[in-house]
C-alpha cells in the first residue's frame, strides 16, 4: 500500500478534547490523511468545522448512512479506509457494526459498546469481514508502559503474585451533589453511557492495563460500587477485587469523586523477584523495585529499553512525551495492520480487549448488585 491511509472521523468536532487527541495522534507518523467524516450532528456545524481544518467539504457528510453510501461510490483507491468512532458510548456499536459490514476498518473509543452482548456481535462481525479493529485504551501506547509489559514478559519480576491499579479523578464531584446538573451529564445517563459511569469510563482502562502489562487474564471479580445518592443510577466510585488465571490476586480502585484529583492513574505489578510501578501523570518514569537494592528509575529513549518501547519513542532521552504520543503509537500500530506489515501484538488494543472490557464492566456491576459476590469473567478466544 502506497501513500497515506485515508481516515474518516465520526464525532470529535468543535472543541472536543477526544477529537483533538485523535487528530493529532493520527498525524504524528505521517501515516494518515484526514479526508472527511461526520464531525457534528448538525451538518452546518460539521461543515464549518471541516473548513476550519482545511478539509474539503465535499467529503463531510450529514450522517453515517450518507458517508457509507457516497464513499462506496468512489474508486477503492480514493475511498476512506479506516474510520475513528469518537461519539458517545451508545453510538459505538451501531456505527462500528455498519462500518465493518461495509468494508471499513475501525478505530473505536472505549467502552467499545453498551453491552457485552453487543461486543460479542461486533467480534463476530469482525471475524466475518477480516478487517482491522482497534479500541483506544490509550495508555497502552506509552513507551514506559510497553517497557513494563516487556520486562514482565521477560521474567524480570519473576512469577506475578499481585497487581494493583488505582485510577482517581475528581471531575464529577461538583456535579453529583446537584440533581439538576446530574441530568445534564450524558455519562450519568444509562441510555447513553451504559450500565456504568466510573467503571465504564476509567475502570475499564485499569482492567485492560493490568491484563496488558501482566500478561495474565483476570478470571473473576468482586465489586463494591458507590452511587452516592439513591436516585443516581450510575456508579461514580468503586473498588474491585481480582483473581487472575495464575492464582495471583489484585485490586482496581477507581473514582470520579476523588476531590482534587485530576487524572491520577497508577499501575503496580509485583512478582516474587521485583516490582514495577508507573504513574500516568509522570509517564516518563518507570520504577523498578527489588528487595535489598536501591530503587531504579527507567526512562524512555535509552538503549536499555525493549524494541517495543523504543519503537514508540519519538524523542531523545530527557524530552517528555505524553498522551498525544501514546495515542499516536496506537494509530501507528493500526497503520501497520492495515498495510499488512509486521507488527508487535502489543502495539494496539484489539477487539478482544474491547470485548473483555465490556465483560468486566457487566460482571463488576453484577457482583455489586448481587451483594458483593465473586463473579466469573469469560475467557475470550
Amino acid at each position: 500500500m502506497s501513500g497515506k491511509i485515508r481516515l474518516g472521523i465520526l464525532g470529535g468536532g468543535s472543541d472536543s478534547l477526544i477529537g483533538v487527541l485523535h487528530r493529532v495522534a493520527s498525524s504524528m507518523y505521517d501515516k494518515y490523511e484526514l479526508v472527511g467524516g461526520v464531525f457534528n450532528v448538525d451538518y452546518k456545524k460539521s461543515v464549518e468545522f471541516a473548513q476550519s481544518l482545511g478539509i474539503p467539504t465535499n467529503r463531510v457528510y450529514k450522517d453515517l448512512e450518507f458517508l457509507v453510501k457516497e464513499e462506496k461510490k468512489l474508486p477503492e483507491e480514493q475511498r476512506i479506509q479506516v474510520v475513528s468512532v469518537l461519539t458517545p458510548n451508545f453510538l459505538h456499536f451501531p456505527m462500528a457494526k455498519q462500518l465493518l459490514e461495509n468494508g471499513f476498518n475501525v478505530i473505536c473509543e472505549k467502552p467499545m459498546t453498551l453491552t457485552y452482548e453487543e461486543a460479542k456481535i461486533l467480534q463476530q462481525t469482525l471475524q466475518d469481514t477480516k478487517l482491522v479493529f482497534a479500541v483506544t485504551y490509550t495508555y497502552t501506547g506509552y513507551p514506559m508502559v510497553r517497557q513494563m509489559r516487556e520486562m514482565v514478559k521477560n521474567g524480570v519480576l519473576g512469577s506475578i503474585q499481585k497487581v494493583d491499579a488505582q485510577y482517581y479523578q475528581g471531575w464529577i464531584n461538583p456535579i453529583i451533589h446537584d440533581a439538576s446538573q446530574r441530568k445534564t451529564t450524558w455519562r450519568l445517563d444509562p441510555e447513553k453511557s451504559g450500565i456504568s459511569c466510573c467503571l465504564g469510563d476509567i475502570g475499564t482502562h485499569a482492567f485492560d492495563m493490568l491484563e496488558y502489562v501482566s500478561g495474565h487474564k483476570i478470571q473473576s471479580v468482586l465489586a463494591d460500587l458507590n452511587f452516592v445518592y439513591q436516585d443516581n443510577k450510575m456508579d461514580v466510585d468503586g473498588t474491585v477485587l481480582l483473581r487472575l488465571n495464575n492464582q495471583a490476586k489484585g485490586l482496581i480502585s477507581a473514582s470520579q469523586i476523588a476531590t482534587g484529583e485530576e487524572n491520577s492513574f497508577i499501575v503496580k505489578i509485583y512478582g516474587d523477584k521485583a516490582g514495577l510501578k508507573w504513574e500516568q501523570e509522570n509517564p516518563n518514569y518507570l520504577y523498578l523495585m527489588e528487595e535489598g537494592k536501591a530503587l531504579q528509575v527507567l526512562k524512555p529513549g535509552h538503549a536499555y529499553n525493549s524494541d517495543l518501547s523504543l519503537d514508540g519513542t519519538k524523542l531523545p532521552p530527557g524530552h517528555p512525551e505524553g498522551i498525544f504520543d501514546a495515542m499516536g503509537n496506537i494509530y501507528k500500530g493500526v497503520a501497520k495492520a492495515i498495510r499488512k506489515e509486521e507488527y508487535d501484538h502489543g502495539e494496539y488494543p484489539t477487539i478482544i480487549d474491547g470485548v473483555r472490557g465490556m465483560n468486566f464492566i457487566e460482571k463488576a456491576v453484577e457482583s455489586h448488585h448481587k451483594g458483593n459476590i465473586w463473579v466469573e469473567i469469560e475467557d475470550e478466544k
